[in-house]
């Protein structure tokens, strides 16, 4: 098939085929802010394909009347399902209208019922297997990495966090998408009762993923932002550490995301964060004279991207007794670490498991790495 040929059935497949409808239809059935999903309610999804699947094929009825039947049906049941005055109810309603303007023939009857059956029914269930964070992937693989390495390597850990619950929660998405790519092409090959070309198909395949592709992208939204802040619960969880919540009245615009107590009952507090940017200032909020009146010995600050971290933030913190933990191989730290005025302050993560141990005065079970 020559390009241009491939083009102009492509835009008949978008503007003239009645399987067009599939995408909207989708779209319609799973749209919130307009419509209220009524495509999220699996019930009522069920009951369309049940009501109405059964007759599109009855026979001693002309097609002309097969279509009235199967459209009264289909919008009886959603009509029902949107009885009532509120905001959902009426947004159910317009949903009505609309579709009821889109179905004029039997072929778009069948477009729909399709729609419901082989894409909005299998995303609908796709979503409940992607998963709503990425800890468990990141606890996973981060378990494997300290296993395998040891705990001097735990600034692989903090580094590849993000990087591995990303990954984790991405392979899932791709496992279901292709499941139900498949199992909708498979669809699609046995269906004979309404004929199609390949770019229709085509036209149907691409709305599955393209519906499927916006709501995980929704999904995705939600999971991101928080994850790095449980690494420090799951090197405590890992190794043992125990922990406390924040010392009583103690309060600072500095974000702590867990605090122990060492064997001398002074505290120290764990901050992770891929960097300081512009929130350096508020940290230096908490000062020598306030941490000393809480009995906060320091407060540890695990970066993960430390090329902002000037000379004049490292200095001017660790005279108030912060720490910044760096990878031991980072030009960052090789410099402080070598610099009469900042040494004190920076130090190598390959050490930081075992100086959490040694402020509790506890010793990290054998079988740990």
């Amino acid at each position: 098939m020559l390009k241009r040929e491939i083009e102009i059935k492509a835009r008949e497949a978008i503007y003239g085929s009645a399987w067009r409808n599939c995408y909207w239809f989708a779209r319609m059935l799973l749209n919130t802010d307009q419509y209220s999903a009524p495509g999220k309610n699996e019930r009522l999804m069920k009951n369309l394909l049940t009501d109405t699947e059964p007759l599109m094929t009855i026979p001693n009825l002309t097609e002309d009347e097969r279509y009235k039947v199967c459209r009264d049906t289909l919008l009886k049941t959603l009509l029902k399902f949107s009885e009532g005055e509120s905001k959902s109810s009426l947004q159910r309603k317009n949903f009505c209208e609309g579709v009821d303007g889109m179905i004029n023939s039997l072929d778009d009857i069948a477009v729909f019922l399709f729609t419901v059956k082989y894409i909005v029914l299998p995303t609908n269930e796709a979503m409940k297997k992607i998963p709503n964070d990425d800890k468990e992937f990141c606890r996973e693989y981060a378990g494997k990495i300290l296993r395998s390495l040891g705990r001097k390597h735990v600034s692989k850990v903090l580094s590849s966090w993000d990087i591995l619950g990303v990954r984790g929660c991405l392979d899932a998405e791709r496992e279901e998408i292709i499941t139900g790519f498949t199992k909708l092409r498979i669809a699609l090959e046995s269906m004979k009762v309404f004929p199609r070309n390949a770019i229709e198909d085509n036209a149907i395949l691409t709305a599955y993923v393209q519906e499927f592709e916006r709501r995980i992208g929704q999904k995705r939204k939600r999971r991101a932002g928080g994850s790095l802040e449980d690494v420090v619960t799951f090197l405590f969880n890992f190794y043992g550490f125990k922990s406390h919540s924040r010392p009583e009245h103690f309060q600072s615009d500095i974000e702590v995301d867990k605090w122990f107590r060492c064997g001398d009952g002074w505290s120290i507090g764990i901050s992770c964060k891929r960097t300081l940017r512009e929130r350096w200032k508020q940290v230096s909020s908490a000062d020598s004279g306030t941490l000393g009146m809480y009995k906060i010995r320091e407060i540890w600050h695990l970066i993960t991207y430390d090329r902002d971290l000037s000379d004049d933030k490292i200095t001017m913190l660790g005279r108030q007794r912060h720490v910044f933990w760096l990878d031991d191989e980072s030009e960052r730290y090789i410099t402080a670490s070598n610099h009469l005025g900042m040494k004190d302050y920076a130090r190598p993560l390959s050490k930081l498991i075992d100086s959490i141990a040694n402020e509790q005065g506890i010793s990290i079970s054998r079988t740990l790495p």
